[in-house]
């Protein structure tokens, strides 16, 4: 857990989800946002699957056959922070990157309330979730992803070469929630990288006009790789600036 200092009762709450292999990470993209916009973060740990990774149960190829179900998981251990610390439990929410992205579309997906928006960064919509699941409610959604990621393909992967399973282009994968918040309206803003010439152009696409307020937003990193892209974005502040939107 990260709880800012001076953190008010009742404050947000935001679940950041480590990629497959990764760790406990305190000092991660959100951690600067929560402490200038006082919210707190949980940072749990996945546990080990078939390859000996900390990981989030997503259907992967290798992780058929394991029973940990992270979605009834992470919810409960939501719910259990709420009370521990004293924070909102309707303003909750959840983003990861890679593995963790995945995880995030996963919950999408699912049918629960813990979560009210998720931030996949590098994350992936795999073909069994887009075929075999449909969505209950809208869900707000951003997805922060670069052109050039080598291992979460823009381009998407339906033929599993990368070994992780049959996944969906990114746009395509974005566009589900698009259609299913009922967006109407794309705004698509080109922004110089912060690090200028030198890094990669950010086309930020956002979807709009849902009658629920459900935007989509999708940051595209041209030329960017499988990272939380903080070279060329305060990736924190943006997601934050995203989840703030459905902060009741």
């Amino acid at each position: 857990m990260l709880l800012p200092d001076g953190l008010r009762d009742g404050a947000p709450l935001v679940f950041v989800l480590h990629g497959h292999g990764g760790d406990i990470w305190k000092e991660n993209p959100m951690a600067g946002a929560a402490r200038r916009h006082g919210f707190a973060l949980c940072i749990p740990l996945g546990l080990k699957d078939a390859k000996g990774k900390n990981a989030w149960n997503v259907g992967y190829p290798f992780q058929r056959g394991w029973k940990v179900d992270d979605v009834k998981t992470l919810c409960r251990m939501a719910r259990f922070v709420q009370r521990r610390y004293g924070l909102s439990r309707r303003n909750t929410f959840m983003t990861g990157m890679s593995n963790g992205g995945e995880m995030c579309y996963l919950m999408a997906f699912s049918r629960q309330n813990t979560f009210r928006a998720v931030a996949p960064i590098a994350g992936l919509t795999m073909e069994w979730m887009y075929r075999e699941l449909e969505a209950e409610r809208p869900v707000p959604l951003m997805e922060v992803h670069g052109t050039e990621d080598r291992v979460s393909e823009w381009s998407g992967d339906l033929e599993d070469k990368g070994g992780w399973g049959a996944y969906m282009p990114a746009p395509l994968a974005v566009g589900y929630w698009v259609a299913r918040n009922r967006c109407t309206h794309e705004v698509t803003e080109q922004v110089e990288s912060i690090r200028g010439e030198a890094g990669n152009r950010v086309v930020k696409h956002r979807f709009t006009g849902s009658p629920w307020g459900c935007d989509v937003w999708l940051y595209e990193v041209v030329g960017g790789g499988h990272t939380w892209h903080t070279d060329d974005l305060d990736t924190g502040e943006e997601v934050w600036s995203f989840f703030s939107r459905y902060v009741e």
